[in-house]
């Protein structure tokens, strides 16, 4: 017997399915162990008994199907399932857009759907509602209103919003958008390879973004992407080869001045907590440094102090396009330096700089404990 309550594995992955209609196996790590998920999934292919403990209702169901190989093996809900659904309030949203649809089963649909899947995990992870029917809805006219806490809207809730004549010709790789007190994230995820940027289609979705984020967030600007990968050295990969059209606007870094990597394993969700507190970057620096060595931004390249003759990066905030400018000005320049990141960052940040870059570890835990984060006992690396 399957007991369902909330909070529950079934549950996380019954309300997963529901907004994504799949997730790829080989993921089931962003969830929490991988072995107690892989197990609850064989268990959820063959019929059970499933009793929802808050109500007392009991069915004996199938509730998922595994098929495809490989990378691109993928786990969906059976028929079965929909009755289970409606106990919990996610039956309407899944009926509508993946009942009676069949699903793509070329490499390029489930690719993409295990993009979004992986990344509404993630956020799912952190305590982020996912399910678009329990969001505010995206207004399309002015509110002058702000975000009363961080709300995450998956890509196909931001492409029917804002400037209709976009949605029908934008082609973008954004899987969703963050909305936090004072800011706005697009959202991507390169998985394990380079991906591949496609520019004016990325820059027009930009600019349907900020008009949404003016409209309801009295967020005038959209600066910041968050970029989710395996690997950071994949993820500068991606900046350093998105330039394809030779125009500056619509490369990575210069349709977002800040790309965030994150990555997609429990170091990722710890630091994709950090997101979530308000002006948690500024105050980060507070605590690093004194007044009188920071920068403020008034220097003449990027960086956040200049501390016993060294210019100071912070790299906690996983800012791989400022990485990137950073690393060019102190090839030109000549200066001493030292770059600040997590353990879980130094080996891409040391293959990218090389051995003339001075680089500081500090654990997350010394960060969390700052800012009163305590670590999910269920995350699993």
């Amino acid at each position: 017997m399957i007991q369902l309550h909330s909070g529950s594995h079934t549950h996380l992955i019954l309300a997963l399915l529901s907004v994504v209609g799949e997730f790829p196996y080989r993921s089931l790590n962003l969830l929490g162990s991988e072995e107690v998920f892989k197990k609850l999934v064989r268990r959820l292919l063959d019929k059970q008994i499933i009793r929802h403990t808050e109500t007392g209702r009991t069915v004996y169901a199938k509730l998922l199907n595994v098929s495809g190989k490989g990378q691109y093996k993928t786990i969906r809900l059976h028929s079965e399932a929909v009755p289970v659904l409606e106990w919990l309030g996610y039956a309407d949203y899944y009926m509508e857009n993946y009942y009676e649809r069949k699903f793509q089963s070329d490499i390029s649909h489930v690719e993409r759907n295990h993009r979004v899947a992986e990344a509404m995990a993630m956020f799912l992870k952190i305590g982020l509602e996912i399910c678009p029917y329990l969001l505010p809805t995206l207004a399309e006219e002015l509110t002058r209103k702000h975000f009363s806490e961080p709300t995450v809207y998956p890509a196909k809730i931001i492409k029917t919003s804002g400037t209709t004549e976009l949605n029908k010709t934008t082609f973008t790789r954004m899987v969703a958008a963050v909305f936090t007190h004072d800011e706005c994230y697009a959202v991507y995820n390169t998985r394990s390879a380079a991906m591949k940027w496609s520019g004016m289609g990325e820059f027009k979705s930009k600019q349907n973004l900020i008009e949404i984020a003016r409209m309801n967030g009295s967020i005038n600007d959209v600066n910041s992407a968050i970029l989710f990968g395996a690997s950071g050295d994949t993820a500068i990969e991606t900046l350093k080869t998105s330039n394809k059209t030779g125009r500056l606007e619509y490369r990575f870094d210069g349709t977002y001045n800040h790309v965030y990597f994150i990555e997609l394993n429990a170091n990722g969700v710890r630091h994709l907590r950090l997101f979530l507190l308000h002006r948690w970057k500024e105050r980060l620096l507070e605590l690093l440094f004194k007044d009188q060595t920071r920068s403020f931004n008034n220097g003449h390249f990027e960086y956040d102090a200049y501390v016993d003759g060294a210019y100071v990066l912070s790299h906690f905030d996983g800012d791989i396009a400022r990485l990137i400018r950073f690393k060019e000005a102190i090839e030109h320049y000549g200066y001493p330096n030292e770059v600040l990141c997590f353990p879980h960052q130094v080996k891409y940040v040391k293959n990218y700089l090389g051995s003339h870059f001075t680089i500081k570890v500090i654990d997350i835990e010394t960060i969390e404990k700052k800012f009163g984060i305590g670590k999910d006992k269920n995350e699993s690396k």
